[in-house]
């Protein structure tokens, strides 16, 4: 496990307004803590730095693991998976009914890989944000 300082961690936090940067459960109604993640892990070469490090709930953290791709569910291509540093989150995903619909390939791919709308994270959301 990498050591993250708790300046750095707080500066993550910050910098995603205290909400997960792929499914935006905020950390503040979420029934375990959030945590930080490397976007590209450590062993594919990722470094400990704002730039790398995303604040992540605990399900889309476990879900995408180590892993930087994935296959598109719409083409079946090999996608990569959304990046928080270097893409947006409104160019890549939409909120509609508490569903997240992904955009574009990398949308779609991490929506599918994170498992964004099974049915308890729409219920999640919708409990939230209501």
């Amino acid at each position: 496990m990498t050591y993250i300082s708790v300046a750095l961690r707080r500066q993550v936090e910050q910098r995603a307004n205290y909400s997960c940067e792929y499914c935006l459960l905020r950390s503040d109604v979420a029934f375990y803590s959030h945590e930080v993640d490397h976007i590209i892990a450590v062993k594919h070469g990722g470094a400990t730095d704002a730039e790398n490090l995303a604040f992540t709930c605990w399900r889309c953290n476990r879900h995408k693991g180590t892993d930087l791709g994935s296959f598109d569910p719409q083409t079946g291509e090999f996608s990569f998976l959304f990046h928080p540093r270097k893409q947006k989150w409104e160019e890549h995903f939409r909120m509609e009914n508490f569903n997240i619909q992904g955009l574009t390939a990398e949308g779609r791919t991490t929506a599918n890989l994170l498992q964004l709308n099974i049915d308890e994270r729409i219920a999640e959301r919708q409990r939230f944000w209501e």
